[in-house]
């Protein structure tokens, strides 16, 4: 309510505001029907003052960003780049003025000086009804043409800085989804799901509405029903190795009181807008708080987790001449995984599965980028929320999309109430992979120092 309120003033502000730049325009000796270039638009929104004509000229420049084609819309990312960064000469000016009296006035000009005008024309657009989920469009449209355009990567840069600041943690809402939220919401929950695909409105059912299943969403205020990245949870006695007792529609129910586990098995992030923009750390966190507070009597939580890079990695360290990970007896017996129905003859999974395990354990243990960060995208998620690796579970799910992308393989991360902050320190502070001694012991020795724990 509170949310639509403001919406609907911002809404009055711009209708207002755009009666008075009409006004100013028409005193100016615009003629009502010259039509301004959209870039100009922009600079007049940015040297303009009054915040009612501000709010309807960021209207207006994003109803006509909405209707501008491909070929217009980069030509305006080109001009977001050359044409609103930096004000060189005031840079330079307050770069002068601080070697010749340094103090905190004259850094923080420089720091003023050095923000490109992009940021600042964002922020006015911002203020626009539904400015945000605007901007957050925009910059998907980016996202769409980075690979391509490296030029535009300073844009990029300066959505990512200035949405890591609108969508830390300290501004998202935690809600639970269930049967009774909208269906407007739960329509977006079954398109957004980025894991397990939901098949229909009875799978999504069986996943928010049975008594030993949870579903949570975090949401921002600026983005009215647009959940950011939602968790799915399964209730259940012990840890599961694999997904499809979890997902299958024959499954046996549980009333909640009767569980002792909790397991997070599908984390979808929502916006493609946002990839790439930390909601801060601690968000599996605050759903364990919250479903403790339900549920007192869970003494587990973890995860079933995906391991979407690992297949690609074992490829290039199969190819690879000499390799840490891989002895050649190794490399030789793996070549079973070329076999398409190799899951599917147990003699070929039996030679399979201990090359399989121990390379997934390098894997987790020892496999870096040149940022020297883990090469998995899941494994930084949970590691860098305070969790452990506790488990690899092999062939945990057949699925076409989990075959091709790691083997089968899924993986438990616990969350220790506990650890978890003392775990996240150990990560940020040494990229410390915190794991349990079961999964240290199958990854062969490295120059790496490891942290296990077995508990």
């Amino acid at each position: 309510m509170n949310t639509s309120f403001f919406g609907e003033l911002l809404q009055s502000i711009g209708d207002r505001g755009r009666a008075l730049l009409d006004l100013t325009r028409e005193r100016r000796g615009d003629a009502p029907s010259r039509s301004e270039s959209f870039v100009d638009l922009c600079h007049e929104l940015l040297s303009g003052r009054g915040e009612a004509s501000g709010v309807a000229l960021a209207r207006e420049i994003i109803g006509r960003y909405d209707q501008l084609t491909i070929g217009p819309r980069i030509a305006f990312f080109e001009a977001l780049a050359t044409r609103f960064g930096v004000d060189k000469e005031r840079l330079e000016a307050a770069i002068t003025g601080w070697q010749a009296a340094p103090s905190d006035e004259t850094a923080t000009e420089v720091h003023l000086a050095a923000e490109p005008l992009r940021q600042e024309l964002f922020r006015r657009l911002n203020l626009a009804p539904n400015g945000t989920t605007a901007l957050v469009h925009m910059r998907e449209q980016i996202l769409d043409v980075i690979d391509r355009r490296d030029d535009l990567g300073v844009v990029d840069s300066d959505f990512v800085h200035l949405f890591s600041s609108w969508f830390n943690r300290g501004f998202l809402v935690l809600r639970r989804i269930d049967w009774s939220t909208p269906a407007s919401i739960l329509e977006k929950i079954i398109r957004y799901e980025a894991v397990h695909a939901i098949s229909d409105w009875d799978d999504l059912r069986r996943r928010i509405d049975s008594p030993d299943r949870r579903c949570y969403a975090f949401f921002h205020p600026a983005l009215v029903d647009e959940p950011l990245i939602f968790v799915e949870v399964a209730l259940t006695r012990e840890i599961p190795a694999s997904i499809a007792p979890v997902l299958t529609a024959t499954r046996t129910t549980m009333e909640a009181d009767q569980t002792t586990t909790a397991t997070f098995y599908s984390i979808s992030n929502c916006q493609r807008g946002l990839a790439g923009v930390s909601f801060g750390n601690f968000l599996i966190k605050q759903v364990v708080e919250e479903i403790s507070r339900e549920l007192p009597r869970l003494s587990t939580f973890v995860t079933l987790s995906p391991v979407p890079n690992f297949a690609s990695w074992l490829r290039q360290e199969r190819l690879a001449e000499t390799s840490a990970a891989l002895r050649p007896e190794d490399k030789a017996m793996l070549v079973i995984l070329d076999r398409e129905d190799w899951w599917q003859q147990p003699n070929l999974v039996e030679k399979v599965r201990d090359p399989l395990m121990r390379a997934a354990a390098f894997y987790f243990m020892h496999a870096r980028t040149p940022r020297g960060v883990p090469v998995d995208a899941v494994a930084r998620f949970h590691l860098g929320n305070g969790a452990r690796l506790e488990r690899i579970n092999f062939l945990a799910d057949t699925s076409i999309k989990a075959l091709r992308q790691s083997h089968g393989l899924m993986v438990n991360y616990q969350y220790d109430l506990g650890d978890i902050e003392k775990n996240h320190e150990a990560y940020a502070e040494q990229r410390t992979v915190v794991a349990s001694t079961a999964v240290s012991r199958l990854a062969r020795p490295a120059a790496l120092e490891l942290v296990t724990t077995d508990k």
